[in-house]
């Protein structure tokens, strides 16, 4: 059988970062494309979901390639009370990402088709919180699910929690043959760190960082899911009049679910005799099922207690 169907470009599932040291600023570009349309196949989200965990994702790729630590991890994660989402959750370690919604089926069927973020969450709050290997430290920031949508709120985490004067922007649509495409930019001004001065993240009205901003507003969502497009010309078309913009290597972006047959024994062996008996089947198995990538590991119990 023949596949008629399009190849899959090579700019999508990939991030690219930038920086402009005329403007003390940085950047990054992400496009999610397989990846994407990989990990919302493991469930059938209805499409205000789908929507969400897109934005989500693209919004974990954004913030998690800028870690330095090559070990570390980022987790992106909703608390809400009485909305349609019970939980979200995404997160990146080593170029590889993956979330997933838990939402109230009967809820969403009463929300509008195009649900706000509050009907969605409700009085919802987003944590951020980034895990550094190579010293072990946690960095945790939380702020309310405020605007109209996840990228509003994730840019007043960098705002509020890190003072850092912040732009982000997401764009998701479908391609002729229905797969997904998420695409964002994140733009953030730098302190220049200089002893006896105002360190610049601190001054949100600093020309320098107004100038990039709008530059950077001008980013439509249909350039950032153009897959014909690649992130370099994007960079160009929006900094081309800057006197120095330095573009960085290419992080290349994949599904990752930790998830193995042996992980799975290997916490299941961690609780006690007696709640490894109770987790067991009639048939004697301990069936884990994650939702990330709604894969079910089954267990014997007699491996188990080994």
């Amino acid at each position: 059988m023949t596949d008629n169907s399009p190849p899959i470009s090579a700019n999508l599932d990939t991030a690219l970062g930038f920086t402009i040291p005329g403007r003390h600023a940085r950047g990054r570009l992400v496009r999610l494309g397989p990846v994407l349309d990989d990990i919302l196949s493991r469930h059938a989200y209805p499409a205000p979901i789908e929507a969400l965990l897109a934005e989500a994702l693209a919004l974990t790729a954004l913030i998690g390639s800028t870690l330095k630590d090559v070990g570390g991890q980022l987790t992106m994660q909703t608390q809400a009370e009485n909305g349609v989402v019970r939980l979200l959750v995404c997160d990146y370690k080593g170029g590889e990402v993956r979330g997933y919604v838990d939402f109230d089926a009967d809820k969403l069927a009463d929300a509008p088709a195009q649900p706000t973020l509050f009907a969605l969450f409700g009085a919802g709050y987003l944590t951020i919180t980034f895990d550094q290997v190579a010293t072990g430290e946690r960095y945790q920031g939380i702020v309310p699910l405020d605007g109209e949508t996840l990228a509003e709120a994730a840019q007043s985490y960098f705002v509020q929690s890190e003072q850092i004067p912040t732009l982000v922007r997401v764009g998701m649509s479908k391609d002729q043959q229905g797969r997904c495409i998420v695409g964002g930019l994140l733009l953030q001004h730098l302190p220049e760190g200089e002893d006896g001065r105002d360190r610049l993240h601190t001054r949100l009205d600093h020309p320098e960082w107004e100038h990039v901003a709008l530059l950077g507003s001008t980013i439509e969502p249909a350039e950032l899911t153009d897959s014909g497009t690649e992130l370099e010309t994007l960079i160009w078309r929006l900094f081309n009049e800057e006197e120095e913009v330095r573009v960085l290597s290419k992080t290349p972006l994949r599904r990752g679910c930790r998830c193995t047959a042996d992980y799975i024994a290997q916490v299941i062996a961690k609780f006690p005799v007696e709640q490894r008996l109770e987790m067991a089947d009639e048939s004697g198995m301990i069936v884990v099922d994650c939702a990330f990538c709604a894969t079910k590991f089954p267990v014997p119990v007699d491996a188990a207690l080994a």
